[in-house]
């Protein structure tokens, strides 16, 4: 696939290298073009625990981004996030552009991390439905959705 690169051994803090293969910064996508009416199904997470998203049983993250038809890492120096104030903007618009409908943000696992109102605003002038929970939580509900239609979700695997 263009522009995809496996790295098994990618410098990403807090990464688990057990049963999966680590990809880092890149999208994880079978569709070469966004689509935003696309009828792609969303991943599923396969496991969850510190420091570790597993996605479809084969790609781990330390932080993950989903939506339908793929995932990559989330990485927060891309749009300067923060636990506080938090979830950007910019972090969830990859998600439209992929044709989510629904959003999952997850706030940790220990909760600490935030959604900025601004997010919120605009996924609601987008008509997306938005769920913000805790990380396990957020994991429950973003794979029950998965099942139903197309959802996008960030998910914070520490604090």
């Amino acid at each position: 696939m263009s522009g995809e690169k496996h790295d098994e051994r990618a410098n990403v803090p807090g990464a688990q290298f057990e049963g999966c293969r680590l990809h880092s910064g890149m999208v994880v996508s079978a569709r070469r073009h966004r689509n935003v009416k696309s009828k792609a199904r969303s991943p599923r997470i396969t496991h969850l625990s510190w420091g570790r998203v597993e996605v479809d049983g084969r790609l781990c993250f330390k932080d993950a981004k989903l939506f339908p038809g793929g995932a990559k890492e989330w990485d927060w120096s891309e749009t300067g996030t923060h636990h506080v104030p938090g979830t950007q903007p910019a972090d969830v618009k990859e998600l439209l552009e992929h044709g989510a409908r629904v959003v999952v943000l997850s706030k940790g696992i220990q909760q600490r991390l935030q959604v900025c109102p601004e997010t919120l605003r605009m996924l609601e002038e987008h008509g997306v439905t938005a769920h913000v929970l805790q990380t396990e939580e957020a994991v429950r509900r973003y794979n029950e959705i998965a099942e139903q239609e197309p959802v996008g979700g960030l998910f914070h695997s520490t604090c």
